[in-house]
């Protein structure tokens, strides 16, 4: 005998533009790619081939559209947060909603020393992140982050004293190229509902752009005994300056350049203080990931 132990289902990849369009006559654009998955008494689709119960994933993408319509899309935690309440509040059969929500980058152009009102381009391939979950009688949960970022620095990094033993062959160094692509997220206190959320709505830009710029400011500027070191440097400084955030965390695989020994060549010097030519390494890789969450204040 078998039973259903677990089951969800969505929409993945709904592409969505929104241009906003200001009394002052300038435009700006959100573009985003959403998620949507839903959970509830939904059984019977999967065991008795029964479809009352599904709604139908080309209604959920639809949805997104409409809503897009009706409220503001940004910043994407509160519009994730909609989108979420808006499927428990309307089908009494579904008791979850998950909505992950990724936001393209388009910046202003800036012309002839002016900004333009209606013109944009990428500058750059990372992504801010959203996900919200709404729960029936439970509120919503929201985590937002960064993803893609990638960064690197010529030096400032080392990584020596580790644990060595008969399986160790890494070198100690002193002076390395550190290089990752950043994934970083902030989990939210739990909201009672939409409304709650929107009370706190400028909250979420401030944080994104204040983890962004931890996150660059604390890796350009430590001089990194590790990744692992450096990485709880950006969590505790996040936790510091947004009170409403109950954990921080990073995953940072290592994008390795390696030195490349060109003294079979006339005795060519690049190693260690004369290295300048390197090789970008593509994998195996080191993959560094932690959680940090504020100490639970003592109850004596």
């Amino acid at each position: 005998m078998s039973q259903l132990a677990y089951a969800r289902y969505g929409k993945d990849n709904i592409r969505l533009c929104k241009v906003h369009r200001n009394n002052d006559g300038t435009q700006s654009v959100t573009e985003m790619t959403i998620c949507t998955l839903l959970e509830g008494d939904i059984e019977t689709s999967y065991t008795q081939g029964d479809n009352s119960v599904v709604v139908a994933t080309d209604t959920q993408k639809q949805t997104c559209y409409i809503l897009a319509k009706q409220h503001p899309v940004t910043p994407p935690e509160l519009f994730a947060s909609i989108v979420a309440n808006h499927f428990i509040e309307t089908y009494p059969h579904i008791h979850v909603a998950h909505v992950r929500i990724t936001t393209h980058r388009w910046t202003r152009l800036t012309v002839d020393g002016t900004p333009h009102p209606h013109s944009f381009y990428r500058d750059g391939e990372d992504v801010r992140t959203v996900e919200a979950v709404a729960r029936e009688g439970d509120g919503i949960s929201l985590r937002s982050g960064i993803d893609k970022l990638l960064v690197l620095k010529s030096t400032g990094s080392a990584f020596y004293g580790f644990d060595r033993d008969e399986y160790t062959r890494l070198p100690e160094t002193w002076d390395r190229i550190l290089s990752t692509e950043v994934q970083c997220g902030w989990q939210w206190k739990k909201f009672r509902g939409v409304q709650e959320v929107n009370d706190v709505a400028a909250k979420f830009d401030e944080a994104w752009e204040a983890a962004r710029k931890i996150t660059l400011d604390t890796f350009a500027k430590d001089s990194s005994a590790s990744v692992q070191n450096t990485m709880y440097k950006m969590c505790d400084q996040i936790l510091a300056v947004v009170p409403l955030v109950e954990s921080v965390n990073y995953s940072l695989p290592n994008k390795h350049y390696f030195e490349i020994d060109l003294s079979w060549h006339k005795g060519l010097k690049n190693t260690g203080k004369d290295a300048e030519v390197y090789a970008p390494q593509s994998d195996p890789n080191g993959l560094i990931q932690c959680t940090v969450s504020r100490k639970e204040e003592s109850k004596l």
